[in-house]
């Protein structure tokens, strides 16, 4: 089983925390993961992914699972300021040696996976995505006559799920941006990030989804027009994210022991 140490705090002055997984046989091999929760930027936090965390652990990887700020009360660029300052955390704390930048990676599902896309552009750590969503400002101009709500069923008696996805859709993404700004959509938007150190990304994405599956297709073409390597996973249905995360967890760690193996 694996060992647990909670809420180790990383950024005092906003007392945000992650908790840390141990594999229970950490060797000198151990590699270290970080997994990025999702909920929209506006919900979820690091307990809900607890079961998951033991199981990556259980895998070999000493685990960090951290929270960041939640909006409304915390806006754009909030979230992903806060995945820099815990990586910067990470680098210079007790849990790691000098030269373990190396031995990093990440899993992000959901809005975790578009910031765990920064953090890969910045620092490249291999990285693999659940469902990351990556645009924001073409999709709010788009969707301009969508009602926004969390919980569009209840809410607007919605039935089609495509209804429902693109109302969940605007409501978390201008919730997070706190509102329909263009300029602020556009800094969300993953293509406006900086990739200059990314190294290998895998992206796993369902055929019909909240995440749409042609705005994914549109990054990785500005991702290959940049000649950054980026493989991608369709899967049938309409699951996001957490949904089928767990099914495609021997994969997702699959291809990022691999990495490890070619960046040595």
């Amino acid at each position: 089983m694996a060992i647990i140490k909670n809420d180790i705090v990383y950024d005092q002055d906003k007392n945000l925390s992650t908790d840390i997984y141990f594999p229970n046989d950490t060797t000198s091999n151990t590699k270290i993961l970080i997994f990025w929760h999702g909920g929209g930027w506006f919900r979820g936090n690091k307990n809900s992914v607890k079961p998951l965390a033991v199981n990556l652990a259980n895998a070999g990887f000493v685990t960090f699972v951290p929270e960041y700020s939640l909006a409304p009360a915390h806006l754009f660029p909030a979230a992903h300021q806060d995945a820099i300052h815990f990586v910067n955390w990470l680098l210079n704390s007790e849990y790691t040696d000098p030269d373990d930048q190396k031995n990093i990676v990440q899993i992000g599902a959901s809005v975790g996976g578009t910031m765990a896309l920064q953090v890969a552009g910045q620092y490249g750590f291999p990285t693999v995505t659940w469902s990351a969503p990556v645009d924001f400002s073409h999709w709010i101009k788009n969707h301009e006559t969508v009602k926004a709500s969390p919980d569009a069923k209840n809410d607007f008696a919605y039935t089609d799920p495509a209804q429902i996805h693109n109302s969940f859709y605007k409501y978390f993404v201008t919730t997070y941006a706190g509102g329909k700004q263009e300029a602020i959509l556009q800094k969300m938007d993953a293509a406006a990030y900086d990739f200059s150190n990314l190294s290998s990304l895998m992206m796993i994405n369902s055929a019909d989804e909240l995440t749409p599956l042609d705005s994914v297709l549109n990054f990785i073409k500005f991702l290959a027009k940049h000649d950054h390597e980026v493989e991608l996973l369709v899967i049938k249905g309409q699951r996001h994210a957490m949904d089928y995360g767990k099914d495609y967890l021997d994969e997702s760690l699959d291809y990022l022991r691999q990495r490890i193996k070619r960046q040595k």
